[in-house]
């Protein structure tokens, strides 16, 4: 059940009666090894109630709580996330994201807070190497349009394309676009990569992406939160996980203008060989390796000649 399909009409509960459901809800999640921050997640999202409510539990004393379903209902998503592994943000239809409130389905990957920097690095690269600030920018492979929406909303005078070969993905991005007020600075596109951008060879500001660079036998290993759940199409990156980072390396340069940004998200222990291509494309200058919060090599930049 996601956000679409909850009752349009809310339910009321006790606060007392919530918090008993609470309280077992923790004794379960600690059994199944789920973090307790997630049931604070659901409830915040279906309960309307703010992390210090729930931290002091002062909710108890309420009257009445508005839920947007009935505490069975709740009792129900909330066995999914536990003994089928549903991430917390398919239960809920929403995903939080830099100061975004994102839809997210199935069909799209959760966004992960780490691919939040690929947005600061876009706007350092603009700012350091005097980028063209109003011209084109790419998000290939948007998903939820997670990149995309970041972008356009850093940087102010650009128009961004979205590419992403799967309709239902593209429509869960083109939603998030407008619910967000950016419908109308992002335009997307179905296809694969650079594919239905061929109008834009030579003319390209920046191109952003978080590809697929998980190694096909390493998907199988995957905790099932993602390896059940979440689409194998934005995560299986082929035998060595380097197959959609090496076309975007050299495929890219038929269309970033001079000067112009490439930049991606990979997998830890991929930033030597992703350096490399980089580096012996003989396209690309002043190659750098980024980390993300957890100090782990992450980002790829470069410029076009």
């Amino acid at each position: 059940m996601t956000n679409d399909q909850f009752p349009k009409s809310f339910m009321f509960v006790s606060g007392l009666e919530l918090w008993r459901w609470v309280n077992q809800a923790k004794i379960d999640a600690i059994a199944s090894e789920i973090p307790q921050v997630e049931l604070d997640w659901l409830l915040q999202e279906l309960a309307g109630l703010d992390k210090l409510a729930l931290r002091l539990e002062s909710f108890k004393d309420l009257p009445k709580i508005q839920l947007k379903l009935s505490v069975s209902e709740l009792d129900r998503l909330w066995q999914r996330r536990l003994q089928e592994r549903v991430p917390v943000q398919y239960l809920t239809g929403v995903a939080h994201w830099r100061d975004f409130s994102l839809k997210v389905t199935p069909a799209v990957l959760i966004p992960r807070p780490e691919t939040e920097l690929l947005i600061d690095l876009a706007v350092d690269a603009l700012k350091s190497h005097s980028v063209n600030p109003t011209s084109d920018w790419v998000d290939l492979g948007t998903g939820s349009g997670a990149i995309a929406i970041g972008l356009a909303c850093a940087l102010k005078n650009t128009t961004i394309h979205a590419v992403d070969c799967s309709s239902e993905a593209l429509a869960v991005a083109r939603l998030n676009a407008e619910n967000l007020g950016f419908g109308s600075r992002i335009n997307f596109y179905q296809g694969l990569w650079w594919e239905p951008l061929e109008f834009l060879k030579g003319k390209v500001s920046g191109m952003v992406s978080n590809p697929p660079y998980i190694p096909s036998s390493t998907v199988l290993t995957l905790q099932p939160e993602v390896l059940k759940h979440e689409p194998h199409l934005a995560l299986d990156g082929g035998f060595d996980g380097l197959d959609c980072i090496r076309h975007l390396v050299e495929t890219a340069p038929d269309y970033l203008e001079s000067g112009g940004v490439w930049l991606v998200e990979m997998m830890a222990g991929q930033e030597t060989a992703v350096a490399d291509m980089l580096q012996s494309h003989g396209s690309y200058c002043d190659v750098q390796i980024f980390a993300d919060l957890a100090g782990i090599d992450r980002f790829a930049l470069a410029y076009r000649l």
